[in-house]
């Protein structure tokens, strides 16, 4: 393993073993739909920032009597749009709009009282509150497709539930979620789940087609091992793609890995985790407020019907498209 220290230099080191705790923070996913940046994301970078800025503090004045548009459906974005209501209670002139790829934000809501959590619990009755007064504006199934800056703005454009979008901001926060860096660890033979990016053995126990934080089952060392012997994932890394990991279950991890290491396997087996359930019933990690299927909007508001899409100039039939890029990573919207 090669390490580099705080004065730039360059060591290898030999080890027993290895455990990457070091988290998605840093790689949010891109604006667009199915796992791509919208045209023009890159020469937009200016307007937008990553999730949870500093909208009460240092970045106050890149909110205060401006237009914020916040994408993403996670705790995230509810404590960024919480924010930015008490910044308007005080700062005339600013305004919110908030984007969801879903067609409901009722898991984000989550279950009120019945929040094992109280602080996760009041997180989403106080947004729904804010939302009901009119405090902001809640946008459903919607496809970011295009960034234009223009002088201090940048115009969005795109599809909602509703038709076109096509609004004017300040500054657009991504809180789109997460994915891991792999790109220290080429070198490293690693078995990952294709779609959620996870150990293959923990990624169907995370899966938040399936799960909410508080009903993924106990996992440890077992689950967490790659082939090269001694490698380990933990922590939200581990999670890859999946929104559902809660600091609990990354020390549980690490107690279970550290065990196995020591050579005591019924301790590294016998991984106990008391999680909180989130008070929403496991049908809403599943269905939207119309009952439809919450992974159709992965993909924002594409056709139902696979597209024939040319290739070339003169290219016999194209390839088709639609549906198979949709389903690429579904559940992740």
């Amino acid at each position: 393993m090669r390490t580099v220290d705080g004065d730039g230099v360059a060591r290898d080191v030999l080890a027993r073993a290895v455990i990457d705790a070091s988290g998605t923070f840093a790689t949010s996913n891109p604006l667009g739909v199915c796992g791509l940046p919208a045209v023009g994301e890159t020469e937009a970078a200016g307007y937008v920032t990553g999730p949870l800025p500093d909208v009460l503090g240092a970045e106050r004045h890149r909110f205060a009597g401006r237009h914020t548009l916040v994408v993403g459906m996670g705790h995230s974005a509810a404590n960024t749009l919480l924010s930015l209501v008490e910044l308007a209670e005080a700062e005339p002139g600013t305004t919110i709009t908030w984007v969801i790829r879903g067609g409901s934000a009722r898991r984000l809501f989550g279950g009120g009282t019945d929040d094992e959590l109280p602080a996760r619990g009041l997180l989403g009755t106080r947004l729904r509150a804010a939302v009901e007064a009119g405090r902001l504006t809640l946008l459903r199934r919607v496809s970011l497709e295009r960034l234009v800056p223009a002088g201090d703005t940048v115009r969005v454009l795109g599809t909602t539930r509703d038709g076109a979008l096509d609004v004017v901001v300040h500054q657009i926060v991504n809180a789109t979620g997460f994915r891991p860096d792999l790109d220290m660890l080429r070198e490293v033979r690693l078995d990952l789940d294709p779609v959620v990016e996870a150990p293959t053995a923990l990624a169907p126990l995370i899966d938040p087609n399936q799960h909410s934080c508080g009903t993924v089952p106990p996992h440890g060392e077992q689950v967490l091992s790659h082939p090269d012997d001694g490698f380990y994932l933990a922590g939200m890394k581990s999670y890859g793609r999946a929104p559902t990991f809660l600091l609990a279950t990354g020390y549980e991890q690490v107690r279970s890995i550290a065990a196995a290491l020591a050579g005591d396997r019924a301790a590294a087996d016998a991984v106990q985790l008391d999680l909180p359930a989130t008070g929403v019933c496991s049908t809403d990690l599943a269905l939207d407020a119309d009952g439809e299927s919450a992974g159709a909007a992965c993909c924002g508001t594409a056709p139902a019907e696979p597209q024939l899409v040319g290739i070339g100039v003169g290219a016999p039939a194209g390839v088709v498209a639609g549906d198979a890029v949709r389903r690429s990573r579904s559940g992740r919207a």
